[in-house]
C-alpha cells in the first residue's frame, strides 16, 4: 500500500485544489439567487413608492440598489471576480460592431481644408457606405479627377500622390489599431470580465461584453472619443450682443424682412452698452410689458433660450425640447453670418434642473480653439468633494501640461474656463487665482458610476477617430439562462449515456470508468475557473466531446487487460500489461488532437476558441484521470483482493 500512497495524495490534492477553485463559483451563484430575490422586492416597493416611473426609471433604481448591495459586502464582488466566466452566449450580455470613421481621422490630418476637399470628402464617405473601396483611395482618386494634388492637403509639397496615399493608408490602418488598443484597455478597466475584441477588414471592430447590464453605459464607454479640452467661456458683454443680433435675425426672418447690413451696424452700436442692459434685456424677457404671443414674435430666441433674470451671465437655459430648434436656428446662413467665426455655442453635458419633467441645459459660447487639450492628462482619479458631497474627477497633467495650465489659468483670473468632453461641457469653473502644479478637477458627476466612467475614459486615452455603431445585438439575460440548461443537459444526458454502456458492457471495471469521468469533468471545471477562462456553448460542446474521448481510453485499457487475462496471466500483471501496451495508442491518439485543438485557438476566433480551450483542457484532465487516477483504483482493488470484471 505504501506505493499507492504518492498517487493517492496527489489525486486528493488535485481534487481538493478544484473544489477550492470552483467554491467562488458555488458561492457567486448563492449570491446571485440572494440579491435577485432582494432586488424583485425592492421593484415591487420601487413601483408602488413612484408609481410614475417608467421601466428603465425603476431598473436604474434597482440598479443603484444592487450596487449598493455589492458595495456593502466585498465578498459578493471577490467571488464574481474569481467564479467561472461565462461566454455571451451564457449568460447574454452586449454585442457590437463598430467602424472606425476614417472621414474625420482625414479631415483632421488635412492642412487648411478648404470647401472642395470638404465636398470630396463627403462624397468619398457616401461612396464607401456603398462599396467595400477604402475612403484614402476614392479621397485620392476624386482629387485626381478635379486635377488636384493630394499635397495641397496632405504631406510635403515634394511628394507625389503615391507616396501620400501609402502614408494616409498607414495612418487609417493605425488608427483602427490604437482604437482597438483603446477600447480594450477601457473594457479592461470597466471590469468586464474576458471580453472579446476582434478586428474585421480595414476598419471594423466587433466588441463582445459578456454580462453587461447596462447597455447605454458600455456604448458612452466604447463610443466616447475622450476628446478633453480647455475652452475660455465668453464674457456677457462679448456674449449678449451677438444673442440680441441673432435674435433680431430670427425675428426678420419669422416676419419676412430682410436682414441687411443695419443690422450689423445696430449690433456694433448695442455692443458698448451691453454690459449695462444685461439687466433690462433680462427682465424684456420676462415677459413683463408683451404677452406671450408678442414675446415669440419679437423674440423668437430669447422665448426658448432664457437668460440669467439677475443678469450675473450670458449663458442661456434650453429646455430639452428646444434643443433642435437652437441648433436648426445656428446653422442657419444668415444666423452664422453674425456669430464671430473664433467662437461657437455648445451645451452642458447633462441638464442642470428639471421643469415641467424636461431636462433644461446650459448653452455656453466659448472659443473655438481650446486653451488646452486632454493630451497632457497622466492620471484620473473619482472621487468626492469633501465642501459639496458630490461626485468630481480630479486629473493630473504632465510637466508641460501643467507649465501651461499655470500660465492659462493666471492670464485669466476672474474669467471661466469650460471643461469640455466630446464637445459638451461638464463644467465652467471661475478661475480665482493660478493653478500651479497640473492639478484640476471635473465637476458636475450625476453619481459615483458615471464619474468612475470617466475616470476610466480619460485614463484610456482618446480615440484617434470616432467610432460609429454600425450592428448591435443584445443578448437577454433569459436567452443565456436557456443556453445554460440547454447545454448543461446535453452534457448531463451524454455522461448518464455513456456511462450506462461502460457499467454494462464492462461490468465493475466499467463502474471504476464511469466514477472516474466524474473527476475529469470537475478538473475541466477546476482548470476553467483557476485561469479565468471563458466557458461557452462550444465549449460544452468540448466538454462533451471529450467525456467520449474519456471513454475511448478507458476502452482501449480494457481490451488490453481482456487480452491479456485471455493469455491465462494474473489479474495483476494483467493490468500492468494493459495500461502499458495501450498507452501509446492513447498518447498518440490525444497528442494529435491536443495539436488540432492548439491550432483551432491560435487561428479561430470567438466560438472556435472557446472549443479549442476547453478540448484542450479535457485532454490533458483524461490523460490524467485515465492513466492516474483508474490505474489507483485498479491498484487498490488488486491489493484488496477484490474481484474485478471486464465483461
Amino acid at each position: 500500500m505504501k506505493e499507492l500512497r504518492f498517487r493517492f495524495i496527489l489525486i486528493l490534492a488535485a481534487i481538493a485544489l478544484s473544489i477550492y477553485l470552483l467554491y467562488p463559483t458555488f458561492q457567486d451563484y448563492q449570491n446571485s439567487k440572494k440579491i435577485s430575490s432582494v432586488l424583485e422586492q425592492k421593484r415591487e416597493e420601487v413601483k408602488a413608492s413612484n408609481p410614475d416611473y417608467t421601466k428603465p426609471q425603476v431598473d436604474r433604481a434597482l440598479n443603484v440598489i444592487e450596487d449598493s448591495i455589492k458595495q456593502a459586502d466585498p465578498s459578493i464582488i471577490q467571488a464574481r471576480m474569481k467564479r467561472i466566466k461565462l461566454g455571451l452566449d451564457l449568460q447574454g450580455g452586449m454585442r457590437v460592431v463598430l467602424e472606425v470613421n476614417t472621414g474625420k481621422l482625414l479631415e483632421k490630418l488635412a492642412n487648411n481644408p478648404d470647401q472642395v476637399f470638404k465636398s470630396v470628402l463627403a462624397e468619398a464617405q457616401l461612396e464607401a457606405e456603398r462599396t467595400d473601396e477604402a475612403i484614402v483611395d476614392i479621397v485620392g482618386r476624386k482629387l485626381a479627377e478635379r486635377g488636384v494634388r493630394l499635397s495641397r492637403y496632405f504631406g510635403t509639397i515634394r511628394m507625389d500622390d503615391s507616396e501620400i496615399l501609402d502614408q494616409l493608408k498607414v495612418d487609417a490602418d493605425d488608427a483602427v489599431a490604437r482604437a482597438m488598443e483603446i477600447i480594450r484597455n477601457r473594457v479592461d478597466q470597466y471590469g468586464v470580465s474576458e471580453p472579446s475584441i476582434q478586428r474585421q477588414g480595414s476598419r471594423r471592430i466587433i466588441v463582445e461584453l459578456p454580462g453587461v447590464a447596462r447597455e447605454e453605459e458600455a456604448k458612452q464607454l466604447i463610443q466616447g472619443t475622450a476628446l478633453l479640452e480647455f475652452r475660455l467661456v465668453k464674457d456677457p458683454d462679448f456674449t449678449i450682443p451677438i444673442l440680441e443680433s441673432i435674435d433680431r435675425v430670427l425675428a426678420n426672418r419669422l416676419t419676412g424682412t430682410s436682414a441687411d447690413t443695419s443690422l450689423q451696424q445696430e449690433s456694433e452700436q448695442d455692443t458698448a452698452s451691453a454690459e449695462a442692459d444685461t439687466t433690462e434685456l433680462a427682465s424684456d424677457t420676462t415677459q413683463q410689458e408683451l404677452t406671450e404671443e408678442q414675446f415669440r414674435e419679437q423674440h423668437p430666441f430669447f422665448s426658448v433660450a432664457l437668460l440669467d433674470p439677475q443678469g450675473r451671465f450670458a449663458d442661456a437655459y434650453v429646455s430639452e425640447d428646444n434643443r433642435n430648434q437652437i441648433n436648426y436656428w445656428l446653422s442657419l446662413p444668415e444666423v452664422q453670418k453674425v456669430i464671430p467665426d473664433n467662437v461657437e455655442f455648445v451645451y452642458s453635458a447633462k441638464p442642470i434642473g428639471f421643469q415641467d419633467g424636461k431636462g433644461v441645459y446650459m448653452l455656453y459660447l466659448v472659443n473655438k480653439a481650446p486653451e488646452l487639450t486632454g493630451g497632457v492628462i497622466t492620471d484620473a482619479r473619482a472621487d468626492i468633494d469633501p465642501t459639496t458631497s458630490s461626485w468630481i474627477v480630479n486629473m493630473t497633467m504632465n510637466t508641460e501640461g501643467a507649465t501651461d495650465w499655470a500660465r492659462i489659468t493666471g492670464a485669466n483670473i476672474d474669467k471661466r474656463i469650460a471643461i469640455m468632453l466630446d464637445g459638451v461641457v461638464f463644467s465652467a469653473p471661475n478661475v480665482r487665482n493660478r493653478i500651479t502644479g497640473g492639478r484640476s478637477q471635473i465637476e458636475g458627476m450625476a453619481g459615483q458610476e458615471e464619474a468612475k466612467l470617466l475616470e476610466i475614459v480619460l485614463k484610456a486615452g482618446a480615440l484617434p477617430a470616432p467610432v460609429d455603431i454600425i450592428e448591435e445585438r443584445i443578448v437577454g439575460p433569459s436567452l443565456g439562462q436557456d443556453s445554460v440548461s440547454a447545454g448543461l443537459n446535453s452534457a448531463l444526458i451524454g455522461f448518464f449515456l455513456v456511462a450506462l454502456f461502460m457499467i454494462f458492457y464492462y461490468r465493475k471495471a466499467g463502474s471504476v470508468a464511469a466514477g472516474v469521468l466524474v473527476f475529469t469533468v470537475l478538473f475541466i471545471l477546476g482548470v476553467l475557473a483557476g485561469f479565468s477562462a471563458t466557458l461557452t456553448l462550444p465549449g460544452i460542446a468540448g466538454i462533451i466531446l471529450t467525456i467520449g474521448m474519456a471513454v475511448d481510453a478507458n476502452v482501449l485499457i480494457f481490451e488490453r487487460i481482456r487480452e491479456e487475462l485471455s493469455t491465462g496471466k494474473t489479474v495483476k500483471a494483467s493490468i500492468d500489461g494493459g495500461y502499458e501496451k495501450a498507452l501509446s495508442a492513447i498518447i498518440d491518439s490525444n497528442i494529435t488532437t491536443f495539436f488540432t485543438a492548439i491550432i483551432l485557438y491560435q487561428f479561430g476566433s470567438g466560438p472556435v476558441q472557446g472549443f479549442a480551450l476547453t478540448l484542450m483542457i479535457g485532454i490533458a484532465s483524461t490523460l490524467f484521470s485515465a492513466l492516474v487516477i483508474s490505474r489507483l483504483v485498479f491498484d487498490f482493488m488488486v491489493a484488496k483482493a477484490v474481484k474485478i470484471t471486464i465483461g
